[in-house]
């Protein structure tokens, strides 16, 4: 479906709705033209054409599903589709091109609209485009899918500007012009047509074959009305054919898309297979690494972008020599999904509600909504997120905050149901039976939860009010009634109902009168079933125990269990409070029956209980013993005592608690370290505390645990035990010789075991003994073993030690006599030293000079034939060198320095020169000897300090007086003496010399004591007044800022170039507001230049920017338009939009 909108500020209102007829058999019923798919119908091509709305009842409606109205500069879409034999609600989906999803656009400009007709069951879906611009150009598409099922229609909106007379036309007139010829037409093609068989003619091809002055009569032929839209849709089916490329033979594609994380692959192909490509990114050169590589196969070059990022999203260029090849690159993010779902939570008023989520993402963002409606952060809610979670708090729940909470991220959604119930009551303790006699006091007392609870009293259900007798109290959680001397008439039932609760705790009264009919009370214990001997039962810990408990008496007795001291429970009277309490640990009672239950029995059940049942005629009292036996508790202290090659020895303790029934034995488990899989070791039970595990591969971590087992079953597994290692110890170490022997000292060395283990080596232990004594030695970790007798001969052996043990040792094969050997001394003087050696003052100087000779000799240090000065010269000597060091070198040091080095009467010496050298002196005594022409004589003596070094040049410089600016004449001058020529007629000269040596120039010069006047003979000059030009001139822009267009993100800059003087104050602006210290912006002026630096502009840095220079003369001003495009993705297709803010 094509359609042309042409918009005008003038244009006020202007609407199209268009439908054509449907061609049908007589007699049969009208169908819908190429019904397909999920749409009612399909769309056909349709030109809009501005003017007023039109009404053509005798035109069949087909296209119902899309129709366009044009308000103003808005245009809306809509699409209707048949639900009635789908099972569920269908999904919609807007598309512009290929792959861009305009519901990620929904926003001012992009407006969605979704209803449902239930009688027709027909969906309507509406897409509206707010004040249509020229970027909405282009070919959209509209995706329906439900289930198994899709369909889809395209359509194109082409935008374009009224004519320049267009304010002058008659539009309605117009409109109802072309629409009489376009009903005449259409109503002659449908009786040619009952007349002739139908043929299909393409028009669009007799067009293109036609000659441009036949396309009006052909266009009224085939009634085609809209002449413009005719001639567009004509040029753009002409063919171009593109422009061939001398360079390539296969370009890149226009757009390539990758998912983040993923690789991709740019190809072209070369028409040269010799020739050198370069690839660009946004314009830079990329280089190859890792990220970036570069592949060359005949004429096909390859890029390869490796883990792509969001910093990858950019426009890349393939070079090569002047022709380019130009594509881009859109980095698609995955879709956040949920990882871990909403949870249904059930509180109680006023308690903390948190909903949790967990996402694939660290920086997505989430949507919270209860019953559609999208909760914001205020007092109420509060929102938290850590990494990948998320939370939506609730601090005091309310009944209101009972319904359904949402969770949306961009790839998934989750929902949980939030319920909230009242506090309820409880009772901590109920009102007891009383049986009273005449005149004595009766207390009826109970306690609840809340403190702030009220409630009534009532007998017989008439409430109860106070009086002298009767008081009625409520302190804290306690509620008591009190009735002194009790009469006959006290007697009934007695209840209190707290107000706001259906709840009422009740008791009886019973008063006392003659003892006739009274029968004392009596405990019938069974001591059958679980009683295992007398009054003792045993029960399995997580099972439930049930005592019955057979009570007779007159009147009824009161029962009341106690462990140990505590009361658990109260009498039969209170038959419906324990009836209805959900308590673990309970007293139910019935007439002559009292029920003693243990809901999951657990330790601290254990115990001595007492029952103790009384009424007026007497008391009868019976123990019970409950014994809970459980699995044992796991073993302790389980630790490795030992380790082998492939074996291990394990101890443990004996489990504190063992369950009330003893332990049988143990099994064993071990797993490698790190890992979460546990190997059994035995399957049979094992009595012993201490394992030897084996089978196992040294090197490797292992740890264990153990389980203890009793008749009841297995306990819990002990605590993992530190982790160990198999290992054993080396191999003895290998060739052990003897390195140096002296008086009192022998050095051993060797080579490492042969083989050493997992465990490795820890070190080595040294053992020495006199031939034929007893060895001694310790753990040490160097070869040299001092304090030996002198002369004796020693026996050596060597044992590698790791955390397994001691290896066999290594044994020297014969014994070594201990007795210092005399080598001669000599001394090795390094090569650089063999010649003079030369430093600058201030250097520092360090001279390493190695030396041999047994015993150690000793080293003596002159310079020039006199002991060396310890003050001046720092000399630091080892056993095998000696070391001259001075920090900061001076003259002074400069000399011939003798080592000598003396064993006895055996002496070796050496000599070397240093020599320290810094810059010379001024040359003295510069002097200008003779000037003829253009010429000057100087001569000069040389300085008086040469830097102790001698002078390799002289630099001769002139100045002339007039400028004192000084220029080099010559440079390394041997002699002390030159020649200066080409000097300036009507100049007065002045000299200047500086020495030089291997160090530099000197720091002063040499000046000549008188000049060099160079004049010429009968010429005067005759001096003209000098007047000063006048140079002030208002700000003037030579270069003028120019539109610019960027890519958001990108770093940008705009230029342009003002003169005047004094030197303009420059203001640089954004749409006529001053651009203050803002860091986003850098403002630089180089000799007139101004830069503006737009530091990652985004859509809100476009606009319209003036530069403005201002002086005391005047001021100008330039300015530009700056626009900033953004690219957008989709998470489902890619495609690139131009956002332009200007």
């Amino acid at each position: 479906m094509s359609i042309n909108v042409g918009f005008q500020q003038f244009i006020s209102v202007y609407t199209v709705s268009l439908t054509l007829p449907v061609e049908h058999v007589p007699g049969e019923e009208p169908q819908m033209s190429q019904i397909s798919g999920l749409f009612v119908e399909k769309p056909q091509t349709v030109t809009a054409i501005k003017g007023e709305i039109l009404n053509c009842p005798q035109l069949s409606a087909v296209f119902i599903h899309i129709i366009l109205f044009v308000t103003g500069k808005n245009v809306t879409f809509v699409a209707k589709v048949d639900s009635s034999q789908m099972l569920r609600k269908p999904t919609m989906k807007w598309l512009k091109g290929k792959w861009m999803d305009l519901g990620s656009k929904a926003g001012k400009h992009l407006q969605f609209k979704e209803s449902y007709d239930r009688n027709t069951k027909i969906y309507t879906y509406e897409l509206t485009i707010v004040k249509v611009v020229d970027g909405d150009a282009g070919g959209y598409r509209c995706e329906v899918t439900s289930k198994d099922k899709c369909d889809s229609c395209t359509f194109d909106i082409s935008v374009e500007d009224a004519g320049e007379d267009a304010g002058e036309l008659d539009f309605s007139g117009l409109l109802k012009k072309r629409l009489t010829i376009f009903l005449d037409s259409m109503y002659l093609r449908e009786r040619k047509q009952k007349e002739e068989p139908e043929i299909d003619v393409d028009v669009w091809e007799i067009l293109k074959n036609a000659k441009p002055c036949d396309y009006e009569k052909i266009a009224f032929q085939y009634g085609i009305t809209d002449l413009r839209g005719l001639l567009k849709r004509l040029k753009k089916m002409k063919k171009v054919e593109p422009k061939k490329s001398d360079a390539f033979l296969k370009k890149l594609g226009p757009a390539y898309s990758v998912e983040k994380g993923k690789k991709i692959h740019l190809n072209v192909e070369l028409s040269d297979p010799n020739a050198q490509v370069r690839w660009l990114r946004n314009g830079q050169e990329i280089k190859p690494s890792a990220k970036y590589i570069f592949e060359s196969v005949g004429g096909i070059r390859k890029l390869t972008i490796n883990k792509c990022t969001l910093a990858d999203d950019a426009a890349y260029e393939c070079v090569v020599g002047e022709e380019k090849s130009f594509t881009e690159v859109f980095v698609q993010e995955p879709p956040v999904t949920i990882t871990k779902m909403l949870d249904d939570i059930h509180v109680v008023v006023g308690e903390k509600v948190e909903f949790e989520v967990e996402v694939s993402d660290e920086g997505a963002n989430v949507k919270w909504m209860k019953d559609g409606v999208e909760l914001s952060r205020d007092g109420k809610y509060r929102f938290k997120k850590d990494g990948t979670k998320h939370w939506l708090i609730i601090n005091e729940a309310t009944a209101e905050d009972i319904g359904t909470y949402y969770v949306y991220t961009s790839g998934g959604e989750s929902k949980a149901e939030l319920e909230v119930e009242e506090k309820e009551l409880e009772v901590l303790q109920s009102i007891a039976d009383l049986t009273l006699k005449a005149a004595e006091q009766a207390v009826f007392k109970c306690e609840v939860s809340d403190e702030k609870v009220t409630g009534k009293w009532f007998k017989d259900g008439v409430e109860v009010t106070p009086s002298n007798r009767i008081k009625m109290t409520h302190i804290g959680r306690t509620h008591k009634l009190v009735i002194d001397d009790v009469k006959p008439e006290d007697a009934g039932d007695y209840t209190f109902v707290p107000d706001g609760y259906a709840l009422s705790l009740s008791a009886k009264l019973n008063f006392l009168g003659k003892r006739e009919n009274q029968k004392p009370p009596k405990i019938h214990l069974d001591t059958t079933g679980s009683f295992v001997n007398k009054n003792t039962i045993i029960v399995v810990a997580g099972n439930k125990l049930r005592f019955d408990v057979d009570i007779t008496g007159e009147p009824p007795p009161t029962v009341c269990w106690k462990k140990g001291d505590t009361p658990s429970s109260a009498g039969h009277q209170h038959m419906l409070y324990f009836e209805l309490s959900e308590g673990r640990v309970r007293v139910e009672t019935r007439k002559n029956l009292s029920y003693f239950v243990i809901e999951g029995a657990e330790r601290s059940d254990e115990g001595l209980y007492h029952i103790t049942v009384t009424n007026p005629a007497g008391e009868d009292k019976a123990d019970v013993m409950v014994k809970i036996v459980d699995v044992p508790d796991p073993p302790e202290n389980v630790k490795c005592t030992a380790v082998g090659e492939d074996s291990a020895s394990i101890q443990w303790d004996p489990p504190k608690f063992d369950g009330g029934v003893p332990v049988k034995g143990y099994l064993m488990e071990r797993k490698k370290k790190g890992s979460s899989r546990w190997t059994r070791l035995n399957f049979d039970i094992y009595e012993s505390t201490t394992y030897e595990a084996k089978k196992m591969i040294e090197g490797v971590l292992y740890e264990m645990r153990v389980f203890a087992v009793n008749g009841i079953g297995i306990s819990q597994p002990s605590a993992s035990s530190k982790p160990f290692m198999p290992i054993a110890p080396t191999s003895e170490p290998t060739r052990l010789t003897v390195e140096d022997v002296t008086d009192g000292t022998c050095a051993l060395k060797w080579l490492p075991p042969e083989r050493i283990g997992a465990g490795g080596i820890d070190g080595y232990i040294i053992e020495y003994c006199v031939e034929g004594g007893e060895a001694h030695g310790g753990l040490c970790y160097r070869a040299d073993i001092e304090g030996l007798p002198v002369g004796e001969k020693m026996l050596f052996r060597v044992t590698a030690v790791n955390i397994a043990g001691r290896s066999p040792p290594a044994v020297m094969a014969q014994a070594v006599t201990i007795r210092e050997i005399v080598e001669r001394p000599k001394i090795r003087l390094p090569r650089q030293l063999r010649t003079k050696y030369i430093k600058r003052v201030g250097e520092k100087v360090n001279l390493v000079i190695p030396f041999q000779g047994k015993p150690r000799p000793v080293v003596t240090w002159l310079k020039d034939g006199a002991p060396l000065d310890t003050k001046l010269v720092n000399i630091r000597t080892s056993d095998v060198d000696t070391i001259l060091f001075i920090r900061q070198a001076a003259r002074e040091h400069s000399g011939q320095y003798t080592l000598s080095v003396q064993i006895e009467n055996m002496e070796d010496k050496v000599t070397l020169e240093i020599q320290i050298v810094d810059k010379p002196g001024p040359p003295i005594a510069a002097t200008v000897t003779d000037v003829w022409g253009f010429n000057a004589a100087l001569e000069w003596k040389p300085p008086k300090d040469n830097g102790n070094c001698e002078i390799t040049g002289y630099t001769i410089q002139k100045a002339d007086l007039k400028t004192k600016e000084w220029f080099m004449v010559l440079e390394h001058n041997r002699r002390p003496s030159c020649t200066v020529s080409d000097l300036v007629m009507g100049n007065e000269y002045t000299f200047r010399v500086f020495s030089e040596n291997i160090c530099g120039m000197s720091d002063d010069a040499g000046i000549s004591k008188n000049t060099a006047a160079i004049t010429k003979t009968g010429l005067k000059q005759k001096q003209q007044p000098y007047k000063e030009k006048d140079m002030c001139s208002s700000p003037k822009f030579i270069t003028p800022l120019v539109d610019r267009s960027v890519i958001a993100g990108y770093s940008a800059a705009i230029s342009c170039a003002v003169r005047g003087h004094p030197k303009p104050k420059i203001i640089w602006m954004k749409n006529k507001m001053i651009i203050g210290e803002n860091p986003k912006y850098l403002m630089q002026n180089n000799q007139g230049v101004l830069t503006l630096n737009i530091r990652k502009p985004s859509l809100f840095d476009g606009g319209k920017y003036t530069c403005r220079a201002i002086n005391d003369l005047g001021q100008d001003e330039v300015e530009c338009k700056l626009e900033v495009r953004g690219m957008v993705k989709n998470l489902h297709h890619l495609q690139c939009v131009t956002l332009t803010m200007t």
